[in-house]
């Protein structure tokens, strides 16, 4: 990937048919947070970044964008994968969103 890309503005968008938030520099695929959507309640089961742009802040903004949806929607979360789990942690005003097993046993 060109050096130039690397420092080109970050767009996150929805992308409901891939169900995933997509972080693109123009109109290359850079990272991208995977949800699924069920009632009353969103999992999160990765978010991936290309190698290139780790440490750059775009799983941050992923995850951002991600759980303010779910704010927006009304929805719990369920963080299913590391990365989420520790950002959550590291951001404890989303953690009134994440749902606890006991609220919906079995839903993974």
């Amino acid at each position: 990937m060109p050096s130039a890309a690397t420092n080109s503005p970050v767009t996150i968008s929805d992308s409901p048919a891939r169900g995933r938030f997509e972080a693109r520099i123009g109109t290359t695929l850079i990272g991208f947070a995977d949800y699924l959507r069920t009632d009353g309640l969103v999992t999160y089961p990765r978010v991936v970044v290309s190698r290139p742009f780790l440490g750059r802040g775009v799983g941050d903004r992923l995850a951002r964008t991600a759980l303010e949806d779910a704010r927006r929607r009304g929805l719990r979360v369920r963080p299913a994968c590391a990365f989420m789990e520790k950002w959550i942690d590291l951001h404890p005003e989303y953690r009134e969103l994440v749902v606890s097993d006991a609220e919906h046993p079995g839903d993974t």
